[in-house]
């Protein structure tokens, strides 16, 4: 059984973008963590709606990987950046990639310049560095928490 082919699925039918599908061990049972998102963000209405799709699907599709937990959640703010696409739609945000390269690994915090077809372009305090997909480790969003929780703070007085 393709997990992530299942799991999409169920995601792209609710018009929902499928970030990321992983089953790992918990204490005592698996978890299956299923991250999901659109634009505008998700609510718990629809992470909750979610969940009740992908349980069922799960269950007709006969998934038995033993006692397990279902974690349907949004990728939060410092979102992970996986596919070209995500990285296309954050250019001028700030990331963290971690890079590998034959003289090892590295990590690099700065401004998205731009995503390519084959890499992106991240401005650093050391300058600009070419990475190219296939070498990206990981990646996510930087948020500035300041930010974020002036945001907040506005939207509540209204």
């Amino acid at each position: 059984m393709d997990l992530e082919s299942l799991v999409r699925s169920v995601v792209e039918a609710a018009g929902l973008e499928l970030v990321e599908v992983a089953l790992h061990r918990g204490r005592g049972r698996q978890v299956l963590s299923v991250i999901v998102d659109r634009e505008g963000g998700v609510d718990l209405d629809t992470i909750a709606e979610t969940s009740e799709r992908i349980s069922r699907r799960l269950d007709l599709e006969g998934f038995e990987p033993g006692p397990y937990t279902l974690e349907v959640s949004s990728p939060g703010i410092e979102r992970p950046l996986k596919e070209p696409r995500d990285f296309w739609r954050r250019v001028g945000e700030t990331v963290k990639v971690k890079a590998s390269w034959p003289d090892g690994t590295q990590t690099l915090t700065g401004t998205l310049m731009a995503a390519g077809q084959d890499d992106v372009r991240i401005s650093t305090d050391a300058g600009e560095r070419e990475v190219l997909y296939d070498d990206i480790l990981s990646a996510r969003i930087v948020a500035d928490w300041n930010v974020e929780l002036r945001k907040k703070a506005e939207g509540s007085k209204r």
